[in-house]
């Protein structure tokens, strides 16, 4: 398993574990995002505080858009990543279609400017309201993922007098070595249709008169740190769509999914680029090099891109752990509490090697046992200090939430030496606006 859970001290931060791509550097031993000092922000904005480079973000979706080069395809930013608006705008107005798994995040997606033919809808649980929703907005393809939601999607799309666009989510059994909460292409999982069953699926399909089936879509899990899971999936991925177009149903478009992983803890998953590169010489010797590619990146777009920044509210000495008590928690940064994940955490001012540190259990303020940031980090460090968690961009904020009835925190976005507000600090009672008592 490539997972990285918290069971030993990191070592002292320095420019070289820096994350990969994230546009973080040290300056005069001030820690800056592009051009400006984090410590600034912080002073400007208050903590906890999510801050994202933008030439980060651009550079990685350049990234994947550059290992496709000349090739049909598309590239669609998986929302569920991170959804805040200024951020789609972004990607949208770099090209992106984008990959939604909700109502919602269609809505957002449309106000943040996407073409709704560059949409795809994923998710189990598509309600009867978001179907017909995506329908009217004209979205591109619905990757559907059991034959009762085909069923329903066809009635729907009859009632509303048009053709639903389709491709079926095949589950191709591919053990992607991540952790268990985050690996979706195994038999056990709930997502898509099974291997088995997939021609059987396609047949189904062509049965019914309001369906027009596109293509083929699969996505074996998250934060993927190796090659081999993805080519193991394009095989069975492709003797599935030579066997189905030999049964009389063409396929347009492989939509291969995404989740390829980032640099948390010194991970090296390929660039876009190097796994592309296996996975179209492998398209090509099979014969397949023309067909349209369809790709839904998130953590390897924002991941590395974001960092969240909170205070030290105070230092508790215990028997057998000592607590650096932060102002940031498991409402802001779920990942840690959900799933033992690891983010680097550095003060804003650089430790050198030699400086004098003691090993601290991270925590928040929640009134959760598992409400930590981090375990066992040397630091020196002091009640006022600001820490900046790395590689936050990814399923932070897009997970947050008001538990304890803590208000969501601000988000920033910088662009070399600019900055901007792109999500005001919540008072309380926006919290309960919607409430009645």
């Amino acid at each position: 398993m490539t997972a990285h859970h918290e069971d030993a001290p990191s070592p002292a931060p320095n420019a070289a574990l820096l994350p990969a791509g994230s546009h973080l550097a040290w300056r005069g031993g001030q820690l800056h995002v592009d051009d400006v000092p984090l410590a600034s922000l912080a002073r400007e904005h208050g903590t906890p505080l999510f801050v994202y480079s933008q030439a980060a973000i651009l550079d990685a979706a350049r990234g994947w858009q550059e290992a496709l080069a000349g090739r049909d395809a598309l590239v669609c930013y998986a929302i569920k990543a991170n959804s805040s608006l200024a951020l789609l705008r972004l990607m949208a107005q770099a090209g992106c279609g984008f990959d939604i798994v909700s109502g919602g995040e269609l809505e957002r997606a449309l106000a943040a400017g996407a073409a709704p033919e560059r949409i795809v809808f994923s998710g189990v649980g598509k309600t009867r309201a978001e179907m017909r929703r995506a329908l009217e907005a004209g979205i591109g393809c619905f990757n559907v993922e059991s034959l009762a939601e085909m069923d329903e999607l066809s009635a729907i799309a009859g009632e509303m007098g048009c053709t639903a666009p389709i491709s079926v989510r095949v589950n191709p059994d591919v053990d992607a070595r991540t952790h268990p909460y985050i690996s979706t292409g195994l038999k056990g999982n709930k997502f898509g249709i099974s291997h088995a069953e997939a021609r059987a699926a396609y047949q189904h399909a062509a049965t019914l008169p309001w369906l027009r089936v596109k293509g083929i879509d699969c996505h074996i899990g998250s934060q993927i740190t190796e090659s081999a899971p993805y080519l193991e999936a394009l095989e069975r991925l492709l003797d599935l769509v030579e066997a189905i177009e030999a049964d009389g149903t063409p396929l347009a478009h492989i939509d291969f999914g995404g989740g390829l992983g980032i640099d948390y803890a010194g991970e090296q998953p390929p660039a876009p680029a190097a796994l592309w590169g296996e996975l179209l010489a492998r398209l090509d010797a099979r014969g397949h090099g023309q067909r349209r590619i369809i790709v839904e990146p998130g953590r390897s777009i924002v991941g590395n891109a974001g960092v969240c920044l909170t205070s030290v509210l105070r230092l508790k000495e215990g028997e057998t752990r000592n607590f650096c008590i932060v102002d940031a928690a498991m409402n802001d940064l779920p990942r840690p509490a959900l799933y033992q994940a690891w983010h680097r955490i550095v003060p804003l001012t650089e430790m050198l090697p030699g400086t004098p540190a003691r090993v601290w259990d991270v925590v928040g303020p929640v009134c959760e046992s598992g409400d930590w940031i981090g375990k066992n980090r040397p630091l020196a460090v002091q009640p006022g200090d600001v820490l900046a968690v790395l590689s936050a961009g990814a399923y932070c904020m897009s997970m947050a939430s008001r538990y304890n009835s803590r208000p969501l925190p601000a988000e920033v976005l910088v662009d070399g030496s600019s900055t901007r507000l792109i999500r005001r600090r919540e008072a309380p009672q926006d919290a309960w606006q919607h409430e009645l008592p």
